[in-house]
């Protein structure tokens, strides 16, 4: 199936605001070649993100966030202050590892000093467009942690270090609970001792 086995009878936005929600009328081809019927879905069009996982393999520790999350708090029997890697949007023009720059040091007040990438993926494809790119990066995380974010974008966000396997443990007790932070540790435990004896071996250089 391609974007040609679906027909797109109308579309229009029902809300502009913090997201903009559009309408869709429309209908798509079904595996037995038929189509289906004539149906309506809401997308919610937010943008595409960047999601940066910061490592210092000399003190073997990660730098994560914590923040308030409107939508954790929505959702009930989840924390209202989610444990997080850095993120941003990517703005018009800018390449995704340009954001994952940016955002590690408006966020975690540390420059990434080498940077590699991890997965892109579809946040939650049923009623959401976004799209984020992870990427891990290589940092020096002495002194790091604090207030950090933009308050005029209203974030107050407090970044602090963890070692790696005390992240997998809390992981491993269902205490990190965004999809994001989830998926990029995940990807960490894969590719953790390669990634350190990498970036190990670039720090003492």
């Amino acid at each position: 199936m391609t974007d040609d086995d679906v027909e797109i009878i109308g579309k229009t936005t029902g809300y502009d605001g913090y997201c903009r929600v559009d309408i869709y009328k429309l209908r798509h081809r079904v595996f037995d070649q038929g189509w289906s019927d004539v149906m309506s879905r809401e997308v919610v069009e937010r943008g595409h993100a960047v999601g940066v996982l910061p490592y210092d393999p000399v003190r073997d520790e990660l730098v994560l966030i914590e923040q308030f999350r409107i939508g954790a708090y929505a959702a009930h029997d989840y924390p209202t202050w989610q444990i997080e890697c850095v993120a941003g949007m990517i703005e018009h023009g800018q390449t995704p590892e340009e954001v994952a720059r940016r955002e590690i040091v408006e966020e975690a007040g540390v420059p990434a000093l080498d940077i590699v990438p991890m997965i892109r993926y579809l946040s939650s494809p049923g009623a959401i467009s976004e799209s984020l790119e992870l990427f891990a990066a290589r940092v020096d995380a002495n002194g790091v942690g604090g207030i950090h974010g933009l308050a005029h974008e209203h974030e107050f966000m407090r970044v602090f270090t963890l070692r790696p396997e005390d992240a997998f443990a809390q992981l491993e007790r269902g205490e990190i609970t965004n999809g994001m932070t989830v998926i990029a540790l995940q990807w960490l435990q894969l590719h953790l001792d390669k990634l350190r004896a990498d970036w190990t071996a670039q720090s003492t250089d």
